[in-house]
């Protein structure tokens, strides 16, 4: 006995240690007993710190590994990673040049997590970039609203796994957003807050934060119908690419940051943007809202929130209080 207390005890203990690089903005899935990290910003948090590798941790050892590299010609900011049917997509995404120039991709990639290797399996039919990408039903991907080369769309793009075609379904009904988030329930999906970008006098994009929190409900007869309805605001300040995830019947919300900002983590009013402790869920059987005890450790840049099992999660990587990229994974129970 006392030698299988040692074992697990050694086990949580390893589940703690950091990851071997600090990346912000990791696209992350879960996939068996393995949470794989893919793209990432580095320390720099320049054009030259956007990453291209894949990491795991074993959440059984607590072991972290380099799985290899994702086979593309610049790394990207802003994908988004999940699972579905125990296959491993990465989707989207947009690079950014010397210049600043930022290009919105549209690769559906797989990834094999018993090779390491990827296959690009299909092409966005609107390139988008920090969009909320879902799983539905083991089968559909349910891509909301996002960014696209140079300002928001209102669509929801819907690919079956298993045909491999891609649909559009009812366009998202609140102000077309980027970096929002949100997380599905058995059929039904909420989306909260982001940043909108209107034009200027001068034609340039004024980005300001959106409050907005909108419920879908989805119909497997019919894919593409989606029935909407605006929620109230969600408690607490609205927040830029915080992480959520369906699971347990709530959707569950943490960290982000309430000024909106740069892939750089500079605000676009100049100032730097500074992590939020937020945590709140909402419960679609009763239709409220409820705010949950504090993060442990306040993050934003989230490209997801992970189940870790035991009503533990986990937020990986990230830009914490001042400014600086981490290579630690918060975790939490709610």
């Amino acid at each position: 006995m006392k030698t299988i207390l040692l074992i697990a005890a050694f086990a949580a203990g390893a589940a703690q240690a950091d990851a071997p690089v600090a990346r912000a903005n990791w696209a992350v899935a879960r996939a068996g007993d393995q949470v794989y990290t893919f793209f990432g910003l580095g320390p720099g948090k320049t054009d030259a710190d956007i990453a291209r590798d894949v990491h795991a941790l074993d959440l059984r050892s607590g072991v972290w590994r380099k799985v290899g590299d994702i086979p593309v010609a610049q790394g990207r900011l802003a994908s988004a990673a999940l699972t579905v049917g125990g296959k491993v997509y990465l989707i989207g995404g947009y690079t950014v040049s010397a210049r600043g120039e930022e290009v919105s991709t549209p690769e559906v990639m797989r990834f094999l997590p018993d090779s390491g290797r990827f296959a690009t399996e299909s092409i966005m039919p609107v390139p988008v970039d920090d969009s909320v990408a879902l799983p539905w039903r083991d089968r559909w991907i349910v891509m909301v609203s996002g960014w696209h080369d140079k300002g928001n769309v209102a669509d929801v793009q819907m690919y079956d796994t298993l045909t491999q075609r891609w649909s559009s379904a009812t366009p998202y009904p609140g102000k077309p957003v980027f970096g929002h988030a949100g997380g599905l329930v058995d059929d039904t999906m909420v989306i909260c807050d982001g940043v909108g970008a209107d034009k200027g006098a001068d034609g340039k994009n004024v980005f300001a934060i959106s409050n907005e929190c909108w419920q879908g409900t989805l119909d497997p007869q019919q894919p593409d119908r989606i029935r909407w309805r605006q929620l109230p605001a969600h408690p607490g300040a609205p927040l830029y690419r915080a992480g959520a995830v369906g699971d347990g019947g709530r959707i569950l919300f943490a960290g982000g940051s309430s000024r909106p900002y740069n892939y750089n983590g500079i605000g676009y009013d100049k100032q730097p943007s500074e992590p939020s402790d937020a945590v709140f869920s909402f419960d679609p059987a009763s239709g409220t809202w409820r705010s949950h005890a504090a993060l442990p450790q306040a993050g934003m840049d989230f490209r997801g929130l992970i189940p870790l099992g035991d009503g533990e999660y986990g937020l990986f990587g990230g830009i914490r209080a001042g400014q600086q990229v981490s290579a630690g994974v918060i975790r939490f129970r709610p």
